[in-house]
């Protein structure tokens, strides 16, 4: 069986910077990560995770708790977490707390006692307490917590803003804003407040249609989209906080002879694949996922290396326009 030193050799590296390279502590040049690799693939070395995360007091695994892990947005943002995870030397552990309070509980004593460097928490509705006491960094995604080592945002107020902007300057004189499930605070909401300040601001009318938990978890609108276009026949455009909403807002004008664009105009959020496969396209905001994770990476590691981080990250959002405005 081939022991570090071993792979040392092979690579022609010292045992020192195998071993840290194995560990991701200090500089290490991409060529020297990627010498280590094709010696242990070469070597079939297998390290011992376990005795060196008992070693080290943490392991190079990182735990991802999502809420949904079919909806496009969070499919998207897993990926690109993995792949910059697995760039700066980390593994993940993904779990999906499927909008449970009480499985995000599980899934952050089941990281905590498998020793993981730190968290990535896309999850709501836990108590901030439940974090303040924890020695790993935590990275918080589109929410904001206290507690938290530090918190990733897009600038949702502002995609709000431009959402409802373009509706306007389309032609639409009613507008219907559907978002929201969930009964913690998120920064999500400020899509709304956005929308609502723009529609105030040129004395637009406007409903708002709340959604529910059960709706998000099953991605399925179509009864709620329906009812809110019967009971408003003078909305002319839907500002939805998801492209998925958006895009069974299409489906639903569709079932009730509504075009569009021609009779309504349409925009999502997030520029998730989906906004490329309706018909029509769809405009919509797009929010920074690769970026977004790209940056969570970065701020846990540096946590993790003992390093002062940002509490908190605003990015900028864009207006994508496709067909649908």
């Amino acid at each position: 069986m081939a022991t570090l030193k071993d792979v040392a050799k092979e690579a022609g590296l010292t045992v020192t910077t195998v071993s840290r390279v194995l560990n991701n502590r200090g500089y290490i040049s991409d060529q020297a990560r990627e010498k280590v690799a094709e010696a242990m693939k070469k070597l079939n070395y297998q390290p011992n995770e376990l005795a060196r995360s008992l070693h080290n007091k943490s392991s190079n695994t990182i735990g991802v708790i999502v809420p949904h892990i079919r909806h496009p947005y969070f499919a998207e943002m897993i990926s690109n977490v993995e792949y910059f995870a697995q760039k700066a030397g980390y593994k993940i552990i993904l779990c999906n707390s499927q909008g449970k309070d009480e499985k995000v509980l599980e899934y952050v004593d089941m990281c905590t006692r498998n020793r993981v460097a730190g968290l990535i928490l896309f999850s709501a509705g836990v108590k901030t307490e439940t974090f303040s006491s924890m020695d790993v960094p935590v990275i918080t995604m589109e929410r904001y917590i206290d507690s938290s080592t530090a918190s990733i945002e897009c600038d949702n107020i502002q995609g709000g803003e431009l959402a409802t902007e373009k509706l306007i300057q389309s032609g639409c004189k009613f507008l219907l804003h559907i978002g929201g499930w969930s009964d913690t605070p998120m920064p999500a909401d400020h899509r709304g407040a956005g929308f609502r300040k723009v529609c105030d601001e040129n004395h637009i009318p406007y409903p708002e249609v709340s959604t529910e938990v059960k709706q998000f978890d099953a991605m399925d609108y179509i009864e709620l989209l329906e009812d809110a276009l019967k009971k408003n026949p003078q909305i002319a455009g839907i500002f939805a906080n998801s492209d998925v909403i958006a895009a069974q807002a299409i489906r639903v004008c569709s079932r009730l002879g509504i075009k569009v664009p021609e009779q309504m105009k349409v925009i999502g959020f997030d520029d998730s694949m989906v906004a490329t496969v309706t018909t029509p396209q769809l405009t919509t905001i797009h929010q920074p996922v690769r970026e977004m994770a790209e940056i969570a990476i970065q701020l846990l590691h540096n946590a993790v290396a003992g390093k002062t981080v940002a509490k908190r990250t605003l990015l900028p959002v864009h207006l994508v326009e496709r067909e649908t405005t």
